[in-house]
């Protein structure tokens, strides 16, 4: 078998397989995409099945010797396993997930969202970004893996699980998790379920955060009652979940929790400047959020605030009357809906127990409260920028783009964490979606080109994983895989 080629340049075999394999992967995308599965309706059970046999037959078609369809309590869940055949090759494990947002004609589209339309290098339908097509290019990346090392197995042992509810909040991800540990065991995670900055800037993720969700509900007088004859003498349900909401945030906008930043893993110096150093258009990120300014917690820039630093945020109101005219009442109840995003050295049950005792600490006397939290949380999840796994990275997407790879992280939450602590180990995310992609919205794309330069990056990545060179030069060194701010620098 050949060797790995030790440099950083691109892989004239690799391309050419991809090149040569480019049409035939495409109608095994547009075949998957035309299943209609949707995990958040539940006439959708059977498309969900149908999905996760078909993902099972394509890998084994691809060369995975174990291809298996794992039932859970919810939507069933594909498991796949191909041994290196080398006596000490690292295990890689790849999440992604094969469950789709709801679409249909009628919210927009330009065409059925489950008939792929290719048009101006890109491929039209929902799953197309997310996630299917960011799952399935593993399989062409293997075997062009392959075909360039003349290998018959892969060079690291390379394991798959891909879910089928993670659209409807992974309900049963840590229980499939847990279950399942000894035969999900690996050394690295593979997350394909994330994106990029943009087209021609290439990044890599290296955290997300967690999340804590949940309603409070406030009751005082056992029914709406008079506020001329009663106001002014009882507790007002409304007017307490404006006083605690209103004592959230402190004057600097952090959180007033009482303990709620003990843990919290704060930014190098180095992490600011590689945020720093992405081409970031704050007048465009308002557009996209379509709001007028920003605001956040003093100290910190924007995407600081919304990737790396903790937030509470209140996501609902609800109490008395809302009508036409005017009810003069006070209300029975009142309802706040709530969500925490967390950072790395938070834990989701302490900060369960934190808001529930600030929660206690400040109901006057008459004031009855409720507080439900949906489900046990997500944790967060973060993989040093020195980790010699997440350099490995960095070389294989470098080789595929041909420049130098910046980083990032994601705002929002998913179940990577569940892997990182489960099977303790670290998550990379190799994900090739950008904005523009309208992940849950109408039209979404993915764009072809990029497509296949992540199928380039999975190709390399399992050789570099293989190899093993240790943290080499990197970000915290200033060496040859660090981010400049001039590419012809790097």
């Amino acid at each position: 078998m050949s060797p790995t080629p030790d440099n950083d340049v691109p892989d004239p075999a690799v391309r050419a397989y991809l090149d040569a394999h480019r049409t035939d992967f495409l109608d095994d995308l547009a075949e998957w995409l035309r299943i209609p599965s949707v995990s958040a309706d539940p006439e959708r059970a059977g498309d969900l099945l149908r999905s996760a046999q078909w993902l099972a037959a394509a890998l084994r078609r691809t060369g995975f010797p174990v291809a298996e369809v794992w039932p859970t309590s919810g939507a069933p869940a594909v498991f796949a396993q191909w041994p290196s055949g080398e006596p000490d090759a690292p295990t890689v494990l790849v999440y992604g997930h094969h469950d789709v947002q709801p679409a249909a004609r009628s919210d927009g589209w330009r065409h059925d969202p489950f008939e792929p339309v290719a048009r101006d290098g890109r491929l039209y339908a929902r799953g197309a970004a997310d996630d299917k097509g960011q799952v399935l290019l593993h399989t062409l990346a293997l075997r062009a893996h392959l075909a360039a090392t003349g290998r018959t197995a892969p060079a690291v042992n390379v394991k798959l699980l891909v879910e089928g509810e993670e659209e409807s909040g992974s309900p049963h991800f840590t229980e499939l998790v847990g279950a399942r540990a000894e035969r999900l065991a690996c050394d690295t995670v593979v997350v394909s379920d994330t994106g990029m900055w943009s087209e021609d800037t290439p990044t890599v993720c290296t955290g997300m955060r967690g999340l804590v969700d949940g309603r409070l509900l406030l009751y005082g007088p056992d029914q709406d009652i008079h506020s001329g004859s009663f106001g002014g003498g009882v507790p007002n349900p409304a007017t307490e979940a404006a006083r605690l909401v209103a004592a959230l945030h402190d004057e600097d906008r952090r959180v007033a929790v009482p303990g709620f930043y003990d843990g919290v893993v704060e930014l190098t110096d180095r992490e600011r400047e590689l945020f720093a150093e992405l081409p970031f258009d704050e007048a465009a990120w308002l557009r996209a959020a379509a709001s007028h300014a920003v605001l956040g917690e003093r100290g910190h820039t924007t995407l600081e605030r919304v990737w790396a630093r903790p937030t509470a945020e209140v996501n609902g109101i609800h109490s008395g009357y809302g009508g036409p005219g005017g009810k003069t009442v006070i209300p029975a109840t009142a309802e706040v809906a709530f969500s925490f995003r967390l950072v790395a050295g938070q834990d989701t049950a302490r900060i369960r127990r934190l808001f529930t005792d600030w929660v206690a600490e400040r109901l006057p006397a008459g004031i009855r409260h409720r507080l439900d939290f949906w489900g046990g949380g997500t944790r967060p999840c973060l993989t040093p920028l020195d980790h010699p796994a997440l350099r490995s990275l960095v070389r294989a997407m470098s080789r595929a783009f041909g420049q130098p790879v910046r980083f990032t992280r994601e705002g929002g939450s998913g179940p990577a964490a569940d892997l990182q602590d489960v099977l303790g180990a670290p998550v990379l995310f190799l994900g090739i979606s950008v904005p523009s992609d309208g992940w849950h919205s109408v039209d979404e794309k993915v764009e072809l080109d990029l497509l296949f330069k992540g199928a380039e990056t999975a190709a390399y990545l399992w050789a570099e994983l293989a190899v093993g060179r240790g943290p080499g030069p990197g970000p915290e060194t200033g060496g040859a895989s660090e981010p400049a701010a001039d590419p012809e620098t790097a």
